[in-house]
């Protein structure tokens, strides 16, 4: 793996939707969404997405999508972050929330929320470290449910909510 330092931080742009689709598929637990759903990720929603890569690669080394909720403009939901095996345990992805949480774009966010099954000990991880360096309150409620929701294919999902927090 390179330097920490060496690794780019970006909006990812439509050209990166078939790489996230790569790298996802590539990141089990995580649900592999459709190639067109990646694609727009990539392009709607790349002002609260970011991609990371070493410089001069196309090769993703993490992608976050995300996206402001249109009823809460002070909340943005997080859908999935993933990181490639061989660049974790470097906080890329915590580099990666914060560098979306400091982008102007999101100067009035004061909540974050994410979906999260039980078994994902890297996810709590993940947002209860951020919660922390943000001095802010995690919350976690039941969500979507196997059964009512999933139709008994996919795990409970918690809702997890952090904040408030000043992100000014």
């Amino acid at each position: 793996m390179s330097n920490f330092e060496d690794i780019v931080l970006r909006p990812p742009v439509l050209e990166d939707g078939m790489n996230v689709f790569r790298l996802i598929e590539n990141c089990p637990p995580l649900d592999v969404n459709s190639s067109y759903c990646n694609l727009l990720q990539s392009s709607h929603f790349s002002s609260t997405s970011v991609a990371a890569h070493t410089p001069g690669s196309q090769a993703l080394l993490g992608f976050i999508s995300g996206y402001v909720i249109p009823e809460r403009p002070d909340t943005l939901f997080v859908w999935q972050v993933a990181v490639a095996e061989h660049a974790r345990g470097i906080r890329l992805a915590s580099r990666m929330l914060e560098h979306i949480l400091n982008r102007s774009c999101c100067s009035n966010i004061s909540y974050l929320e994410t979906s999260i099954t039980n078994e994902n000990q890297a996810s709590w991880a993940l947002f209860k470290s951020l919660a922390k360096g943000l001095s802010a309150d995690l919350t976690s409620s039941d969500w979507m449910n196997k059964d009512t929701h999933f139709s008994g294919q996919h795990d409970s999902e918690a809702l997890v909510r952090i904040g408030p927090f000043n992100n000014s």
